[in-house]
């Protein structure tokens, strides 16, 4: 059973127990605008507890706010009892819940028009209390009621409000825009996790430019991410970037990210010169150029510093820090011995690192020979070649008389590189290696 399918079952068997239901929030929004909805939601006037007599396999995720999961073997749904939210004193949750019997009083409490329409799935039938549908028409994005109390209640609503607006190319209605401006200030109360969600949808939803120059005129990327904020003006040289300066090249390569594409190498785009503001160096003198010395480890320390505070896990915080350590290591891959090309191509998803060179290509010089350099290795040279097995253990080793410790170390790793240099390919030219080399 599909999602959707689930849902209309849930309406159906609500409605034959004499209760109100239907579908509700962003499917319908999706259904409106001719788009397959990733969830589906229902509304209704039955109480939580009702909801789970009527459906025994229910999970009572969110009872104290109304909301039941109804899962039928992949497929769940979300039912909620119609409500009215009294008080945000933590910017996210309401105080207490008040049930309504009406549709009318659930949507009121809800975040934008857009996502305030209620479908019968039976019929067709849009409900439509507060002119969602005539702003999905006219794409803008505004908040239900007063924009301020909105956002008020649930600080996350002003980077979803930017969201919604990339996602589907429409406007922020002006109040709700200058609403979102006066209170950008607060969003830092959402929790780390929350912002971290939600900016990467931001990032991989296939609109992360518009995103994040919605992000910029919301007033909220100064708070979110003052580092990003900071490249606006940053002048680079322009034989390596006639694009303009670090902003601009940014917002070029966010713009080609893929929707779908990986979270850490969305983030690893946004960073990688996360480093150069706070590096940038002026021309000393005449036929002296703009200079980022170290911005590279500058910013891969700024990386890491923005992924612990916005919780990222410790895989996700490695990956996005390699991205932006070695995304120059490109240029100098034409030059580069066997063994160090090898290990190069052996990073972790080096596919990223991959894709963000090529991005960073073609928003700058646009100049491809180093990517094609390594697309043509990688496509040549067998597997075995790039990850060898290893021809020497350290047991190998002991019984050839040398004491663990550091030289064995030494010793493997030198075994490694030759073999990785082609100048090692078996197990007794390594024996014989290593007893011309060093002494037990």
């Amino acid at each position: 059973m599909t999602p959707r399918e689930l849902a209309g079952e849930i309406c159906r068997t609500l409605r034959r127990s004499g209760h109100q239901a239907y579908l509700v929030g962003g499917c319908v929004r999706d259904l409106e605008m001719g788009r397959e909805p990733a969830d589906y939601d229902v509304a209704t006037d039955a109480r939580p507890g009702r909801v789970q007599e009527l459906f025994p396999q229910s999970l009572a995720v969110g009872a104290k706010f109304g909301v039941i999961l109804v899962v039928e073997g992949d497929a769940q749904v979300e039912v909620a009892t119609y409500r009215s939210d009294i008080g945000y004193s933590d910017g996210r949750h309401p105080d207490r819940v008040e049930y309504s019997d009406t549709a009318e009083d659930d949507v009121r409490r809800r975040d934008f028009t857009i996502n305030g329409l209620l479908l019968d799935p039976e019929t067709r039938e849009v409900l439509d209390f507060v002119g969602g549908r005539a702003d999905l028409r006219a794409g803008i994005v505004r908040a239900i009621g007063d924009a301020r109390a909105r956002f008020t209640e649930d600080k996350l609503r002003m980077v979803r409000a930017v969201r919604f607006a990339a996602r589907f190319g429409f406007a922020i209605e002006p109040q709700s825009l200058a609403a979102i401006q006066s209170l950008a200030c607060e969003v830092t109360q959402v929790s780390p996790e929350r912002l971290r969600d939600e900016l990467t949808k931001l990032l991989t939803e296939g609109a992360a430019r518009r995103a994040f120059e919605r992000l910029d005129e919301a007033r909220l990327l100064e708070v979110l991410l003052p580092e990003i904020s900071r490249m606006k003006g940053v002048e680079q040289p322009p034989q390596f970037h006639p694009e303009g300066d670090v902003w601009i090249h940014t917002r070029m390569m966010l713009e080609m990210l893929a929707a779908g594409c990986s979270p850490t190498l969305a983030w690893g785009v946004l960073l990688h010169d996360v480093g150069k503001p706070p590096t940038f160096t002026p021309p000393s003198g005449p036929g002296e150029r703009i200079r980022f010395d170290d911005h590279v480890a500058v910013g891969a320390r700024m990386a890491v510093e923005i992924c612990r505070r916005l919780r990222f896990s410790g895989d996700d915080t490695e990956q996005i820090e390699s991205l932006v350590a070695n995304h120059l290591r490109f240029k100098d891959v034409q030059q580069m011995r066997a063994a160090t090309l090898k290990r190069f191509v052996r990073l972790p998803r080096f596919e990223e690192h991959l894709e963000l060179h090529r991005l960073d290509c073609l928003s700058s010089h646009r100049n491809l020979e180093a990517y094609q350099f390594v697309q043509k290795f990688l496509a040549e040279t067998p597997p075995e070649q790039v990850r060898p097995p290893r021809l020497l253990t350290g047991e190998d080793l002991k019984s050839m008389g040398f004491r663990p410790g550091p030289k064995f170390k030494e010793i493997l790793a030198a075994i490694e590189e030759a073999q990785l240099e082609g100048n090692l390919c078996d197990r007794r030219a390594a024996l014989e290696f290593v007893r011309e080399t060093y002494t037990p």
